[in-house]
């Protein structure tokens, strides 16, 4: 996976959240005092966690030090994202943010990218090889960087992805054609007929699960051609080499699996699905105004000019265009040259700093170590937070290194096509696993007809958690909508209102239902 399939957190703050901690400089928060406040990210796929909670962290009164630590499945996603990081937290003098912003939604979802983020890509890269293997250059150009916690074979992984990134004869990913044949594979004989498939999963199963702000020209745009963010001035026709996977020297050239990311969900959701402003998410007639595109470049906007300037942002409603209903006339991509990116000039200004936190890398082999219940890891995180398609690790054991107060997100299948039965088959299996492990949940998941992007659960200690409610009572599902419809309008009103006897009278009036609880 090479994207989220979930909406960016600012980890820190749902921390405050979960257990209703003021924040105010003289409370105790995080782990108390001036103990630093530990995050885990499993399977992330991409750092929009990281930016999200670095850039609102100066709305918090109380600032802990901040580690985050990044556990992802082999060593080019950890140089993909360390690519991104980068790309956020770039010197403002080396771009606009306006140019920063579509250099890092081309680099973070585009199959094929524009000639300068290819060359973008190519010298960060070199940038980047150095900073690995030279703990010096790390430390002038992004102290906050550690990756003391990779193994040298997996240093070794970040150096090969770097320089797979540069532009030589022998070093070509055909992305168009590996993209190609995963959607035969996938659609067999309805790959004919595929437009009508795309139109399927957009609008009979991810609109119905929050994607409603994807539009359907975008979501089959990028089906076809694995192109996702489209402004109407950029031609891409480079590849996005940080797509390849499993690289492999070969003499001078590298093996490689091709392109074995998603290709039915696409990367609207970690940026593109919610804005602050709800005039963006206006409709008619099930035609946005604005697209997920649209979107996912506004909250760049805000999070990287939070990053530069620790100020509040203020959106230019000229900025976004109202591409929502437009079908944007697409041209055939352009054929590239692999070596006309030589000799760029090279970006090594040093990343914008953000005092107090620091990202550590961490080897995929201690994954293991964390299902297992490694005693090196016990009682280690605040904050844990587990891509879906890493739920084949989670155990029980695995909850040992959260701290006796400690906040555990779980992402569902939600974003995903797959049907609804395995999506809610998954939420159950997860909520027994945590219920069994004593976590509690964090909200009330009781809710008729409620979507979960997250599972949000809390280890609390002893003591609390016999003082809490709980939060989990089984709820047998009635048989009849109507029933269950009229049983929850009597439920929800307070006992003891003026107007509960008037309503319990209209209700029964229309036939033999009883309410759930007796009232006062």
């Amino acid at each position: 996976m090479l994207w989220g399939l979930s909406s960016a957190l600012d980890l820190y703050e749902e921390y405050l959240k979960a257990f209703k901690i003021k924040d105010d400089p003289e409370a105790e928060a995080g782990a108390g005092g001036d103990n630093p406040l530990n995050i885990l990210i499993c399977g992330g796929a991409d750092p929009r966690h990281v930016i999200k909670t670095l850039a609102k962290r100066y709305t918090h009164r109380f600032q802990p030090k901040l580690n985050i630590y990044l556990l992802d499945g082999c060593a080019e996603i950890a140089a993909r994202n360390m690519l991104l990081l980068g790309v956020a937290l770039e010197d403002p003098e080396s771009f606009s943010l306006v140019c920063k912003v579509h250099l890092f939604m081309d680099l973070y979802g585009n199959a094929v990218i524009r000639p300068s983020s290819h060359h973008y890509m190519a010298a960060k890269g070199r940038t980047l090889l150095q900073m690995v293997t030279d703990e010096a250059k790390l430390q002038r150009l992004a102290p906050m960087l550690n990756i003391e916690g990779l193994k040298y074979k997996e240093r070794d992984g970040l150096e090969m992805a770097f320089t797979f990134w540069q532009p030589h004869e022998w070093n070509v990913f055909e992305v168009t054609k590996y993209w190609e044949q995963r959607s035969r594979v996938l659609l067999g004989t309805r790959y004919d007929h595929r437009e009508g498939a795309f139109d399927w999963d957009l609008s009979m199963t991810l609109k119905d699960r929050g994607g409603q702000q994807i539009c359907s020209q975008e979501y089959r745009y990028w089906r076809e051609s694995g192109v996702a963010f489209v402004f109407p001035e950029y031609e891409q026709c480079k590849p996005n080499k940080t797509l390849a996977a499993g690289l492999v020297r070969n003499g001078r050239t590298f093996l490689h699996r091709g392109y074995v990311g998603d290709i039915q969900t696409g990367p609207f959701c970690g940026f593109g699905l919610r804005t602050s402003e709800e005039r963006m998410h206006h409709s008619m007639h099930g035609d946005n105004d604005y697209r997920a595109t649209d979107i996912t470049e506004r909250n760049l906007l805000e999070f990287f000019h939070e990053l530069q300037t620790q100020k509040p942002y203020e959106h230019d409603p000229t900025r976004s265009r109202k591409y929502g209903s437009v079908k944007l006339l697409m041209t055939p991509l352009l054929n590239h040259q692999e070596v006309d990116a030589a000799g760029q000039a090279s970006y090594e200004r040093p990343w914008i700093k953000v005092p107090g936190v620091t990202v550590h890398y961490v080897s995929p082999l201690e994954m293991v170590q964390l299902q297992q219940g490694s005693g090196r890891w016990n009682s280690m995180f605040d904050v844990a937070f587990m891509a879906y398609n890493y739920y084949s690790f989670l155990s029980k054991d695995f909850f040992q290194a959260l701290r006796p107060q400690a906040l555990f997100i779980l992402e569902t299948k939600l974003m995903t096509v797959e049907r609804k039965d395995h999506v809610a088959e998954y939420e159950t299996k997860a909520k027994e696993l945590m219920k069994q492990a004593g976590l509690k949940a964090a909200i009330n998941y009781q809710a008729i007809n409620v979507k979960n992007m997250w599972l949000k659960y809390k280890k609390t200690d002893e003591e609390e958690a016999k003082d809490e409610p709980e939060e989990e009572a089984e709820r047998v599902p009635l048989a009849d909508p109507s029933e269950e419809f009229s049983s929850l309008v009597i439920e929800e009103i307070p006992a003891g209102n003026s107007i509960v006897a008037e309503i319990k009278k209209e209700v029964e009036a229309e036939g033999p239902l009883q309410p759930k609880y007796n009232f006062p």
